[in-house]
């Protein structure tokens, strides 16, 4: 099997750029208007199994991380009034599969490394400098997320993510984001206490389905992902792509979410600034 069998090409001709126009189009429009698109069923539904047949079998090699964290990834700012959005507090938790164990047979990462499939994602988000992660711990992952888990409100660090709902939970796992909450030069707290205290008002939900694509820019909006319950856990794709060829995580960085680091970690030395992909 190769990427082009798995992927919906009938529906969605990434790798013919003059037939796709319109999904671009469509697509660059979502992102400029909410900062986020989802191409539904970009895998064929025919082979989701085959993909969380692989998410099962590597789902024991998960590295799972517990914290409490605040919408920023900040530490405590004691000067600020308690209910302030820097000082509220939520415990979060993670589970991600590294990438060394996908191998050249995986249909995650035969998915993620087809040419066209790159050249799509960069024209959707219109970006100038646009490589491949080249952590290899962290180019392709799945997140795994299990019965009780969720992520709390939090604005990601990273300009964009790219993920492939592979298996929801049974109840709950949605994905809520409230668009543009905050700008470069406005941090808008009000407007996140707010939301933290349970105003519903500007907050988009969003139920992805196995075999989605989702092209997310989290900078700028604040997000998460609702706690879910059942024994069937939640898996998601996540594809890895940066602004310069050859970055790589810094060791304290690949420890914490791997709970190992590579040479090629080590060797990348403190100046490698590329340390916040996954927030």
């Amino acid at each position: 099997m190769h990427a082009r069998d798995y992927i919906d090409l009938d529906r969605y001709s990434i790798h013919e750029s003059l037939a796709c126009a319109g999904l671009l189009a469509k697509i660059r429009a979502e992102i400029r208007d909410v900062g986020c698109a989802v191409i539904p069923e970009f895998i064929r539904p025919e082979f989701i199994d085959r993909f969380n047949a692989e998410a099962d079998d590597v789902a024991p090699h998960a590295h799972r991380t517990f914290n409490s964290t605040n919408a920023y990834f900040t530490t405590d700012d004691e000067s600020l009034a308690d209910s302030h959005p820097v000082r509220r507090f939520y415990d979060r938790s993670n589970a991600f599969v590294p990438a060394d164990n996908f191998g050249d047979d995986s249909p995650l990462r035969q998915v993620y490394e087809w040419p066209p499939v790159m050249a799509f994602i960069k024209q959707c988000l219109e970006e100038d400098e646009f490589y491949r992660y080249a952590d290899p711990l962290a180019d392709v992952i799945i997140n795994i997320t299990e019965a009780g888990n969720g992520f709390p409100w939090h604005y990601d660090t990273n300009n964009y993510t790219v993920t492939l709902a592979l298996q929801n939970g049974e109840t709950g796992g949605l994905f809520e984001y409230v668009p543009n909450l905050r700008t470069p030069t406005f941090e808008n707290y009000e407007g996140v206490q707010a939301i933290l205290e349970g105003d519903r008002s500007r907050v988009h939900e969003l139920e992805l389905n196995p075999g989605d694509l989702q092209i997310f820019k989290g900078r700028y909006s604040l997000h998460r992902v609702t706690p879910f319950n059942g024994r069937k856990m939640r898996y998601v794709g996540i594809f890895s792509f940066v602004d310069q060829c050859g970055m790589v995580a810094k060791v304290e960085r690949a420890m914490q979410l791997y709970g190992r680091a590579l040479p090629v970690h080590y060797a990348a030395g403190k100046d490698n600034r590329n340390d916040t992909l996954l927030d």
